[in-house]
């Protein structure tokens, strides 16, 4: 016996459906970077994996959905759908937060398992929305092609909007735990709304009796409540990083700033002159060689950080004009709150993208230029090429100095390569680092020095004679050696991730 196709939805129902359950998705990948970047860093690989992981779950709850639908009524399947995803959502905070503490680290496997716990399951759940929905409309053979055009599209447009919502008002509006959260909460919502209006209808039942559909809200709810009370690497949450500060417990004002789990800056709120890590020593010593005598400079700082370099200037050599171009400006207002940064005439910060802001400032401006917007395995490729390093000579004096802090490890891939590119833009080239780090046997900072003018390498190499651990400076033909036969990066050309990966 042939039973009858079940009544369809009302068509503004139908089309709110998809665009919410598409709207829902893209919200979950472009979360799922910022819940995962902590662990694995923001990196190509990151990404491709959550935009490939999400498009699999799409995929397969596509497909599913197609076949349920054929095989039951989908006014069935419609509200345990979105009561389901609720709670995918709800748990994926645990999930990452757990799962990312014991999977942290950049190595493939752990970022593609990381990436199926961020995404793979609400977004699969979600995904079988639209083919049911579908299924429900396609009552007239005549107007097949409209529906299906009309639900994709505003399929599509729901996950336009949600990427656009998401990337310049949710995240910048709240931390990504209470996007996902909330978006749990609307689904729920919006799962029971929808199984009240079917059991509203005459002809359809819910499935299920109340008790089962009681046990579907305690798990969301404990879902939620373990998303809530999981670990979290973060004080506050900025537009790109996930950042707090720990004070030292050996020293009175020392504080780190962590970002994304990584240390990346330390400062001492009592003696701006304490430089902790290595690195920055480095980079002090440099600073230490430019003009002289404590004489007043001008310094352009890509990137901010922690500010400790710029508060090292500005005690060591007073009266000096600083600008300072950082992209989050959370995290200025992070440094001014827990980390004693003062802004004003003499030290001024831009909040922006590094390479744009290089891009307004005037030719021969600066006596240094220090890089140091690359943190672990986050690159902005777009600051490691060589039109980059022509725009930071063109705002240098002929005297001026860069020094570029660049993070890598074996085989040392990345090093060379952006070597590679300085040394094609600057003739006088240096390198410091330890060397385990040049011998490949150990990932390190690496500090390049860079100048149109030869560079004082005698009373570089006796500063960097005072800093805690030893260091070798490399120059002329050795660092010829070392740079080999690296490719010179270029805006067309940057595969700094592939790079890094080794």
């Amino acid at each position: 016996m042939e039973t009858s196709a079940p009544r369809a939805l009302p068509s503004g129902l139908a089309t709110a459906l998809v665009f919410f359950a598409s709207g829902a998705v893209l919200v979950l990948e472009i979360v799922a970077l910022r819940l995962v970047g902590p662990y694995v860093g923001v990196t190509l690989q990151v990404s491709s994996s959550v935009i490939g992981i999400s498009l699999a779950a799409i995929a397969y709850g596509t497909w599913l959905g197609g076949r349920l639908a054929d095989k039951f009524d989908p006014r069935l399947l419609l509200a345990p759908a979105l009561l389901l995803a609720a709670i995918g959502t709800a748990i994926t905070l645990p999930l990452v937060r757990w799962g990312g503490e014991l999977l942290r680290g950049g190595s493939a496997p752990a970022v593609l398992l990381l990436a199926v716990l961020a995404v793979f399951l609400p977004a699969f759940l979600l995904a079988a929305i639209t083919p049911l929905t579908v299924k429900l409309q396609l009552g007239d053979l005549r107007r097949t092609g409209e529906v299906v055009g009309r639900l994709s599209s505003f399929g599509t447009l729901g996950a336009i909007t949600a990427t656009l919502g998401t990337g310049f008002v949710f995240v910048a509006a709240m931390p990504s735990s209470w996007i996902v959260l909330t978006l749990a909460a609307v689904l729920a919502v919006a799962g029971f709304g929808l199984g009240w209006w079917l059991h509203r209808n005459p002809e359809l039942k819910l499935p299920g009796k109340p008790r089962t559909r009681a046990v579907v809200v305690t798990i969301g709810l404990f879902g939620a409540g373990l998303g809530a009370t999981a670990p979290t690497p973060c004080d506050i949450e900025t537009a790109y990083h996930c950042a707090r500060v720990d004070a030292d417990p050996s020293v009175a004002g020392g504080r780190t700033l962590i970002l994304n789990s990584a240390r990346h800056s330390y400062v001492d709120l009592n003696d701006p002159t304490h430089l902790e890590f290595a690195y920055v020593q480095w980079i002090g010593a440099v600073v230490d060689v430019v003009r002289a005598g404590g004489a007043p400079i001008s310094a352009l700082h890509l990137g901010g950080g922690g500010f400790t370099v710029p508060a090292y200037v500005s005690r060591t050599r007073p009266g000096s004009d600083q600008l300072v171009l950082e992209l989050d400006g959370g995290l200025v207002d992070l440094d001014k709150r827990e980390l004693g940064l003062r802004t004003g005439p003499n030290l001024r910060v831009r909040v922006g993208d590094a390479r744009v802001g290089l891009a307004e400032q005037r030719s021969q401006g600066y006596d240094v230029v220090v890089g140091d917007a690359f943190g672990h395995l986050v690159v902005p490729w777009h600051l490691a090429t060589r039109e980059m390093a022509a725009d930071i000579a063109r705002v240098l004096r002929t005297d001026g100095v860069y020094a570029q802090n660049v993070i890598d490890y074996p085989p040392n891939r990345f090093i060379r390569a952006e070597l590679a590119t300085v040394a094609d833009v600057f003739p006088h080239v240096a390198l410091v680092a330890p060397q385990a780090a040049l011998d490949g046997e150990t990932g390190s900072n690496f500090v390049i020095v860079a100048s149109k003018s030869p560079l004082a390498l005698d009373e570089l190499r006796n500063h960097l004679d005072l800093v805690d651990e030893p260091v070798q400076l490399l120059s002329g033909q050795p660092l010829t050696d070392f740079i080999d036969d690296a490719r010179v990066l270029t805006d067309d050309f940057a595969p700094v991730d592939q790079l890094l990966a080794g």
